[in-house]
Order: structure tokens, then C-alpha cells, then sequence
């Protein structure tokens, strides 16, 4: 089963004093990267959010933003009247001495150090933690959804691109023993005016010799035979237990290797046209394995 590691999933909880909504996003990168989005008040939810995700997901960018809203009017903020007071005492002193007018209002105040602060006996509680953890699992469970989806879509484009790969390979295997017959008839015709042209003297045991010497030189049935086992395993791996993106990507670097040296041994221009049909199916393959965890 292959997951894919783009997806978005949200989920939401909550209980007479809260509201908690979580949604989870996710891109592909080669290591998994958890970055979480919440008030300043419920920071510490950070890592036991994170051990959460890694229980899930082992690959990919993941971005967990964290709403919680206040209900029935609670805030979890409160003013110090006593330091406005000083303040403004301060500032209207201030405003005498330097023969200004006194400010018109206290807004100003509310953002110096001390004003406002967060009530401590408001911030995060045992129930708070159970609230994000339930909104937490319910966006998780969403987004694998949403990734198995993709990544059944993604398995389906894979397989076609392997039935791709073994036409085009069925036909170079076909092509390969007719490069050896050509070559040969080449060698034939290139002797004959050179006899005609000359006083030398080849034997047959020399053709037979330099066509053997030519077919061992451009002979591709190990590769071909590598590059099929590594479509089987590919294949094999399509529809495993768990996702396998890392090996998936392992195959697609082998599968590009074995075809460049079949490119580069044939000596074939139809083969080597045929070589660049399956490097572009290759590539199709690892655009898509890049986002499979």
C-alpha cells in the first residue's frame, strides 16, 4: 500500500470552556520535519503533539496548527490596573514637564511590559491536553485517509508506467540479435571491397572472430534481465504491507543505471531511441516515488 506524503486533514473537539480545531498538512521531503502552530500558552502541547504525528507518519513536512478558543467569554488574559495607573501617573508627569498635552486615552499603555499579562490558573490543564489530543487523532485520521487515496492513485500511474517500461525492453530484446546479423553483414561487404581493392587476405576464422568480439561487446541480455527483476521487485514493493518510498526510489536509480548501459552497449540507433522512450518513463516513476513516504 503505498501512502502519499501530500495530504490535509482537520478535526475539532471541544467542552464548556473550550473550542480546539487541529488541522495537519503535509509535502514531501526525504526525512520526516514536524513543525507545530499553537497559542503562546499551550507551547508545552508541542512535543507530546509532535510524538503524536511520528506514531502516523514517518515522512514529509508536517504543519500542525493548533486553534483553541475560549468559550462563554473567558479570556485568559488580565490587566493590571495598578501598573496602568503607574504608568499613566508616569506619563502624564511626563507630559507637565515637557509642556505637551496629556494622552488622550490608555491604549497605548496596554502594550508596555507588566500591562496585560496571561492568567496563570487559566493555562493548560489536563482536560485542555485530552481536548487537542482528541482534535489532534481526528485530523490524523483524516489526512491518512486523504493519503491513502493519493497514493492508490499514484500506485495505479506506477504500474502503467512499469507495463510502459517492459513493452519498450520487450521490443529492445527483440531488436538485440539483429544488431550482431547487421553487423556482420556490414563487416562482410566492407571486406569484400576491400578485397576487390586490394591483395589482402581474410580469412573467415578473422570474421568469425571480430563478429564474436562485437556481439560480446554490445551484448545487453544481463542487463535486460536486471532491469526486469528490478520491475518485478518494484512491483512486489507496490503492493506491500507498509509504504516503501526510500526502496522505491533505491529501484528507480538501479532501473535508470541498467538502461543507460544498455544505451550505451547496443550500438543500435533504433535501440537508442527506444532506450530514451523507457529513461522517460524512468523519470515519470521517480517524480512520482519522491512523494511516496
Amino acid at each position: 500500500m503505498l501512502l502519499s506524503m501530500t495530504g490535509f486533514g482537520e478535526g475539532s473537539s471541544a467542552n464548556e470552556r473550550l473550542a480546539v480545531s487541529v488541522e495537519v498538512r503535509s509535502v514531501n521531503n526525504r526525512h520526516l520535519k514536524i513543525t507545530t502552530r499553537c497559542p503562546d500558552s499551550y507551547l508545552t502541547l508541542e512535543s507530546e503533539v509532535e510524538k503524536i504525528v511520528r506514531r502516523s507518519i514517518t515522512r514529509g513536512t508536517v504543519t500542525v496548527h493548533v486553534r483553541i478558543d475560549r468559550l462563554a467569554g473567558q479570556s485568559p488574559y488580565t490587566l493590571d490596573v495598578d501598573a496602568v495607573s503607574q504608568y499613566w501617573t508616569e506619563l502624564r508627569q511626563a507630559a507637565d514637564r515637557l509642556h505637551l498635552a496629556p494622552p488622550a486615552d490608555l491604549s497605548p499603555l496596554l502594550a508596555l511590559p507588566g500591562v496585560v499579562s496571561e492568567d496563570s490558573s487559566r493555562s493548560l490543564t489536563p482536560e485542555d491536553g485530552q481536548l487537542v489530543h482528541n482534535a489532534l487523532e481526528t485530523a490524523l485520521t483524516a489526512l491518512g485517509e486523504f493519503r491513502v487515496r493519493e497514493g492508490q492513485a499514484m500506485r495505479d500511474e506506477l504500474e502503467q508506467q512499469c507495463l510502459t517500461i517492459e513493452k519498450l525492453t520487450d521490443g529492445i530484446r527483440e531488436r538485440a540479435p539483429q544488431i550482431v546479423e547487421a553487423y556482420r553483414t556490414r563487416l562482410l561487404e566492407r571486406v569484400n571491397d576491400l578485397i576487390r581493392s586490394s591483395n589482402v587476405d581474410i580469412t573467415d576464422a578473422d570474421i568469425v572472430r571480430e563478429v564474436s568480439l562485437f556481439a560480446d561487446r554490445c551484448d545487453i541480455t544481463e542487463e535486460l534481465t536486471r532491469l526486469h527483476c528490478h520491475i518485478d521487485q518494484f512491483r512486489g514493493m507496490l503492493d506491500s504491507d507498509a509504504s516503501m518510498g526510500r526502496r522505491l526510489e533505491f529501484l528507480c536509480q538501479e532501473m535508470f543505471r541498467e538502461i543507460n548501459t544498455i544505451g550505451s552497449k547496443a550500438n543500435d540507433v533504433e535501440i537508442a531511441h527506444t532506450v530514451v522512450d523507457v529513461k522517460a518513463s524512468i523519470e515519470k516513476i521517480r517524480e512520482i516515488v519522491q512523494n511516496v513516504e
